[in-house]
């Protein structure tokens, strides 16, 4: 499709969507503004009916199939299984959602919710790739019209109304804009309807860097095992037709960015400005420090692309966030077993640090134990104190804290 029936036909699926729901906002961040001198715009698709813009290509490709089809499947564990219960419940179609065993209940309770009596969901297999297999297999049996979160031109078509509304509540293309990629439906169907009237920056979570390998080459590669913490970003392969839309971006203009790294601004995020963002939300709002320097005096619009957090993840998401930003720090100790070293080590302590964690096995056939702690403290600079002082008083310690093997079972 050339690039002039591409936007008619986004735009065209734009105003169809009016009919379901409205436009999420687009709004100025002036706590980002001032940081980047740049003048920042936040595309709210954590404010959508299911607080992701993942609705927006469910609509659109069963617009085009409906009334001729009646029955949709779809696999997922997360935004793309609640906006295809969204649809099938506003369509008045059946649904039947695959999700994988080990789904947290509270994303299978919302997909219930919002699909109503219209959608059925079957919980198979421990992994997405099982959950797809059975999908597949019995749409293929039932003659059901199979739902892609991203592989498929209706799903870009739809997910390209993103940008639609950017044109519209700007008033103009902004200078740059900023997408998380996962399967790449969100980026082919921006970039496919903005063209080269823009700059780009294509964030990835360095879990999951299905296209910048795609990019690297020439061609959609299988990046298993991936990381699955950024869930809506982490997609091990991107798909072949949105990968035909990214072809030509330049590698330069795709970055990728840590887990833990993502985690310090879903962090700043909520405290700051009471704004829900689960990890692939954050991921373009975090990739501002990155492009600092390319964005001053410009307009940025970042797009934060869902809000389905759960808040049970939030003691991880801070905990992550404090290690990426130096200020908690975990510590094998070799302690003397003898009476005072415990009060000796306690009094290397700065005024600012605490103990967040500490475990202690004292054997009694050994001159010293092992100690696992955990300190939290309010600067990055005072643990260099803190360290020295362990060296002067002869303490021997192991630094653990980007150890994501011992991390694992210990932290």
């Amino acid at each position: 499709m050339k690039a002039d029936a591409f936007a008619q036909a986004a735009r065209a699926a734009e105003r169809e969507m009016r009919a379901v729901f409205p436009p999420t906002p687009l709004l100025r961040n002036d706590h980002l503004s001032d940081r980047y001198g740049a003048d920042i715009w936040l595309k709210r698709e954590d404010l959508s009916p299911v607080r992701s813009y993942k609705l927006r290509g469910a609509f659109n490709a069963m617009r085009k199939v409906i009334p001729a089809q009646s029955l949709f499947v779809c696999a997922s564990a997360g935004n793309h299984a609640q906006g295809v219960a969204f649809m099938c419940r506003h369509f008045g179609v059946r649904g039947v959602i695959f999700m994988p065993v080990t789904t947290p209940q509270q994303k299978v309770q919302k997909t219930r919710m919002f699909g109503g009596d219209h959608v059925e969901i079957r919980l198979v297999g421990d992994y997405f790739d099982q959950t797809l297999s059975e999908a597949q297999a019995f749409c293929a049996k039932e003659g059901a019209h199979f739902l892609s979160p991203f592989d498929d031109e209706d799903v870009i078509e739809g997910q390209a109304s993103v940008a639609v509304e950017i044109e519209t509540q700007l008033g103009r293309a902004p200078d740059r804009i900023i997408l998380p990629v996962g399967g790449g439906g969100l980026s082919a169907g921006v970039r496919s309807f903005f063209g080269e009237t823009c700059a780009y920056t294509f964030v990835e979570p360095t879990g999951a860097q299905s296209l910048g390998f795609a990019l690297r080459e020439g061609q959609p590669v299988d990046v298993s095992p991936i990381n699955s913490f950024v869930d809506g970003a982490a997609v091990a392969k991107l798909g072949a037709r949105t990968f035909a839309r990214l072809r030509g971006v330049d590698p330069v203009d795709v970055i990728h960015l840590s887990e833990d790294r993502i985690c310090t601004t879903i962090v700043e995020m909520l405290n700051v400005e009471g704004i829900v963002l689960e990890p692939a939300g954050a991921l373009a709002i975090e990739a501002l420090s990155v492009v600092a320097e390319q964005i001053r005096g410009k307009t940025v619009v970042c797009v934060a692309s869902g809000g389905n957090f759960d808040f049970e993840r939030l003691p991880e998401v801070k905990e992550r966030a404090q290690r990426y930003s130096g200020i908690k720090k975990y510590f094998i100790l070799r302690m003397p077993q003898r009476p005072g070293a415990l009060k000796e080590f306690l009094s290397i302590l700065g005024p600012d640090d605490d103990i967040a964690r500490f475990e202690y096995l004292k054997k009694s056939a050994r001159n010293f134990g092992s100690v696992l702690i955990g300190i939290e403290t309010t600067r990055p600079e005072n643990f260099n104190r803190f360290l020295a002082e362990l060296d002067t008083a002869g303490f021997t310690y192991t630094d653990i804290t980007n150890d994501e093997t011992l991390a694992q079972f210990v932290i």
